[in-house]
């Protein structure tokens, strides 16, 4: 009897290859199984690293489109669709940006976070009819991710979007050579056979989630939500974030707690405008005005001086 074409397809797939290197786990004992793991886990940001100018070039992209009022809009499925949309829940409590400007959609829907959705998928007209639904336009870049390249929702839905004029990247671990769909930018960081064959909820999703860490934290660096190396940007939504906004405040100035606070209120719990209060010695509403000038960005506007900082 012979295969079938997704059979022989399945088959070539180097995220489906055996890893000689644990051939032998089924019988070892917990402590060689784990190390097993670690040790290839070692693998994963060197792969990532050598990707770092294709990543450069998802960020250019990335902030382009959001200083046009576009969106960076995650596909997947599975364990690539639950990186995208828990990177993108994220970014609101992390740099203050409003809950559309990231948003990640999985195969199966909202349900398919929490329990898997078998088959969902394996249809390439719902990765497209679900892009539809959120109002895709132009201005927003679409950013599929797939371990094997090959998930039919993934590759529907950056198809549809590139042919609604979109930006597109692709985060797959399969080889640059054997990348064939037309995007703006792929990412392959090739890992490797996993551990356990085709579970590429381990090394691949690793490899996944550095990657999509990388890309939106440096359009945030790009769009002056980080002063220094703190978070200045982020929504004081619970007490922790509460007390780390007073914190920067004071680590960045030197003033005390009282005064930190007091100021924090008076700028309607703003890090960035308190920042700007207290080191240019300001108001509240020059402090906004100044960081309008400088595009966001504290240090210039602490001086006062407009700024733009280009994608």
């Amino acid at each position: 009897m012979s295969t079938s074409p997704l059979f022989e397809q399945l088959k070539a797939l180097a995220t489906e290859q055996r890893n000689p290197h644990s051939r032998h786990i089924d019988l070892a004992p917990v402590r060689e199984i784990l190390e097993v793991i670690n040790t290839e886990d070692h693998l994963v940001p060197v792969a990532v690293r050598r990707e770092i100018p294709y990543i450069e070039q998802a960020v250019h992209l990335v902030v382009s489109a959001f200083r046009r009022g576009g969106r960076l809009l995650y596909v997947g499925a599975g364990t690539s669709g639950r990186l995208g949309v828990l990177d993108a829940a994220e970014c609101p409590p992390t740099y203050g940006t409003p809950p559309e400007m990231v948003q990640g959609l999985i195969a199966g829907g909202r349900e398919a976070m929490f329990r898997a959705q078998e088959g969902a998928e394996d249809r390439e007209e719902d990765g497209a009819r679900d892009l539809e639904a959120f109002g895709l336009r132009a201005e927003d870049v679409v950013c599929g991710i797939a371990a094997s390249r090959r998930t039919p929702y993934v590759v529907g839905a950056v198809r549809y979007a590139r042919g609604q004029g979109c930006k597109t990247l692709f985060v797959t671990c399969t080889p640059r050579s054997e990348f064939n769909l037309e995007v703006d930018v792929a990412i392959c960081p090739v890992v490797g056979p996993e551990v356990v064959m085709g579970s590429t909820r381990m090394k691949s999703g690793t490899a996944q989630k550095l990657v999509l860490n990388m890309i939106t934290t440096a359009a945030m660096v790009r769009l002056g939500k980080v002063y220094e190396n703190m978070m200045v940007d982020l929504q004081m939504t619970n007490l922790k974030l509460v007390e780390r906004s007073k914190r920067t405040v004071m680590m960045v100035t030197g003033v005390d707690y009282a005064e930190a606070e007091r100021v924090l209120k008076a700028a309607g719990g703003h890090v960035k405008t308190a920042l700007v209060m207290i080191l240019a010695g300001v108001d509240a509403r020059e402090a906004r005005q100044r960081l309008e000038r400088a595009g966001g960005f504290v240090r210039p506007a602490i001086a006062g001086e407009a700024y733009d900082p280009g994608a």
